[in-house]
């Protein structure tokens, strides 16, 4: 038996702790308040006998209470109440040495495998770790309710970013960036006013990022089609420039050809600012600021053909990548990009294919980037398309006082997910009390994510300038509350979702791909948003439905599981749960077939979804990958593609790059051990690059990341 301790760590059931504990107490109370050995040994046995693979250290004590009560020993229970009391208030002293020395030491591998962007053996990261262990200590113990924290410790559902709820700071964000350019923004209390250029708004955008990324905790994404009026700026700018000098000089075609020459190059220096920018800044939370770019065109925008230039040089540079350290170039984690399929460039026969072709080529590289149908996100967001948020997140449709629809600089309170395979083992295949568990759940969800609600109420914009009163997200005044953001459906807080497919498994023995399962999973996944409708109503709150993009988190609930409830076939024997809807890896359906299947579920998902795809070798698949796009445009909302290929740069073999006898990553091809010439694909989120070495190079880690 393992017992969980506070911190959360696993440790071997030691009888002798118990023992040596109720003596303690016994020596605290008269003779005849005293437990007898046959007594302790009798508790002991007890608790034993329930044959637990995993037991909380609270569980125990609380059985030690009961049980002392039930012998009518009551003075003894006082005093080991007494005893449990003072030990907490120890403990609250400082519960976290271990883990910010485990830090320190780079020992603490939960907090290493957690967010790709962030390198813990960095003295700026390890600082914010520092902080967030703190934070995170102090949720547990004292900001969150007993009963929410312990249903985080046994995996019935997740509280994310406890590592940084006690400030008073969000999770993701739509930046809104087009006011903050055309009316200026004020940064660390200096006035930064309209840029008069393409370059300097591609400069100010990434100071705008960097401040955003810094005083919150999540992703944070910006439209570039604000860029195009700045690159027509642009454009205006050079040619009266060299019209003033060369006028009746030259031919007029000339001049033209002059202005476009210069033009192109400020284009390209502005989006080069972009990317280097995102990838060399370093926020104050010790990381690459996490953002998310909106490519995109409208039919009627005055800037559009600017706005195609812009997308077009956003995806060359994306195509051709960032040097390393040692000079290869290779596909950066930042920004992430995501491409909108509309009628004039889904690929038959629009004005902007071209586009679209040279995302497909991207994609096949870098895989970059995700696609958007404009087509089905009308269908189900009231007409309009919209960036998700940096976590993939989408918010519902509001409008302003003048009856306009508003996204940008809007954003997400917080994430609460429950964990759906564990209702399911406990149910044992009970229709019943499985739909009573749930409900229990889903109101120990609600009042977590209230807790986040709770958190953010009566925050003063002053915690955060850039967002709350210089046009990020508001343009409040100073010691103006919030509160009028976190009401109304403007902010939203999401339930997340894990396992739908282990879920069906369990109740009906048959994936949700199976005519029954099919209609079972449907059943849950509409209940669950009608649960969150509700929610809406019942607080005046925009509670989402979200399809979780928390790869780390299926991992968490499988193995919390697997302890508890030993290996079941299907469900904890693979070492992880699906992710919210999807399909499981296994399930012997192509992709369209999987695109257009799991589209159903994203049209109940509103509040955040995404599907993935994998095609072998891209890079040699265009024609495939071009299909699929057309076929995401028709069918499915959001999707990606994901592939199972590493890339050796040394000798361009594309294929699986082995482990030798040595333990060592090694090209089959041609013998490079050398990891910073290796693309390794993270097949979970897509993410290509050097930052997955920091989980680690053991042949574990790497069949885990690569089962998904």
């Amino acid at each position: 038996m393992k017992v969980i301790k506070r911190d959360g760590r696993a440790v071997d059931f030691d009888r002798e702790k118990i023992r040596v504990a109720i003596k303690k107490a016994n020596q605290e109370v008269r003779p005849k308040q005293r437990a007898t050995k046959d007594d302790i040994k009798e508790i002991i046995s007890y608790i034993e006998e329930l044959d637990k693979k995993r037991i909380l250290v609270e569980d125990i004590q609380d059985i030690i209470e009961e049980k002392l009560m039930e012998i009518q020993k009551y003075e003894l229970a006082k005093k080991y109440i007494v005893y449990r009391y003072t030990r907490a208030l120890v403990r609250k002293q400082n519960t976290t040495d271990e883990s910010i020395l485990g830090l320190i030491r780079n020992e603490n591998k939960e907090l290493a495998e957690e967010n790709s962007n962030k390198n813990t053996m960095l003295a700026s990261t390890q600082r914010d770790y520092i902080a967030g262990e703190v934070s995170r200590d102090l949720t547990k113990r004292m900001l969150l309710p007993e009963k929410i924290s312990k249903a985080h410790e046994e995996g019935i559902l997740h509280f994310h970013d406890a590592d940084y709820f006690i400030q008073p700071i969000f999770n993701c964000c739509l930046i809104d960036i087009g006011d903050m350019l055309d009316n200026g923004t004020v940064m660390n209390g200096k006035m930064i006013e309209s840029p008069k250029s393409f370059q300097v708004a591609c400069t100010v955008t990434t100071q705008i990022i960097a401040a955003v990324a810094s005083n919150q905790y999540g992703g944070q994404s910006v439209d570039l089609i604000h860029l195009g009026k700045y690159l027509r700026k642009s454009y205006n700018k050079f040619k009266d420039q060299i019209e003033n000098k060369y006028k009746g000089k030259i031919k007029d075609s000339i001049i033209e050809d002059i202005v476009q020459t210069r033009l192109k190059t400020e284009l390209k220096a502005g989006v080069q600012t972009i990317q280097y920018q995102i990838n060399t800044l370093m926020t104050t939370n010790g990381q690459s600021p996490f953002v998310t770019l909106f490519l995109h065109l409208e039919k009627d925008d005055p800037y559009i053909k600017e706005n195609a230039m812009i997308i077009e040089e956003v995806l060359r540079q994306r195509y051709e990548g960032i040097k390393n350290e040692a000079g290869v170039y290779v596909t950066p984690a930042f920004p992430k990009l995501v491409y909108v399929l509309d009628e004039f460039n889904a690929l038959k026969g629009g004005e902007y294919d071209y586009l679209t072709k040279l995302a497909v080529k991207c994609s096949s590289k870098r895989m970059y980037p995700d696609y958007i149908s404009a087509k089905k996100m009308r269908e189900n967001y009231e007409g309009n398309v919209f960036s998700p948020m940096g976590c993939r997140s989408f918010l519902s449709p509001w409008k302003d006082e003048n009856g306009n629809y508003k996204f940008e600089g809007r954003f997400n309170q917080g994430v609460v997910s429950i964990n759906l395979p564990q209702i399911g083992i406990i149910a044992e295949g009970d229709e019943e009390k499985f739909w009573k568990l749930l409900d229990e759940r889903l109101e120990l969800c609600k009042e977590a994510l209230m807790c986040r609600h709770y958190a953010l109420l009566g925050t003063h914009s002053d915690i955060s300038p850039i967002h709350w009163q210089y046009g990020a997200l508001a343009r409040l005044k100073k010691g103006e509350k919030i509160d009028k953001l976190l009401y109304g459906g403007y902010s939203t807080m999401s339930l997340g979702y894990i396992g739908i497919y282990e879920l069906t498994k369990l109740m009906k023995g048959v994936s949700q791909t199976d005519p029954e399962g099919h209609e079972f999973a449907l059943k849950v996944m509409n209940y669950l948003k009608e649960t969150v409708d509700k929610w809406k109503k019942e607080t005046n709150i925009g509670f989402a439905l979200y399809g979780t993009p928390a790869e780390s988190l299926c991992y968490r609930f499988a193995k919390i599981d697997k302890e508890k409830f030993g290996t079941i076939r299907d469900v904890t024997d693979k070492g992880y749960y699906t992710n919210s809807y999807h399909v499981d890896v296994r399930e012997k359906i192509d992709a369209f077939e999987k695109l257009q299947f799991e589209s159903e579920f994203q049209n109940i998902s509103t509040g955040g979804c995404i599907s993935y795809i994998e095609i072998p070798n891209m890079s040699k698949n265009i024609d495939a990958l071009e299909s699929v796009v057309q076929f995401i445009y028709d069918n499915i909302q959001y999707a990606e593609f994901n592939t199972k290929s590493d890339f050796c740069h040394e000798c361009g073999f594309d294929g699986e790059i082995i482990i030798n006898k040595d333990n060592e990553w090694e090209c089959p091809n041609c013998g490079n051990k050398d990891h910073n010439k290796m693309t390794v694909v993270r097949r979970t989120c897509g993410y290509l690059g050097e930052n997955f070495w920091n989980v680690g190079k053991t042949k574990e880690i790497r069949q885990r990341v690569m089962h998904l």
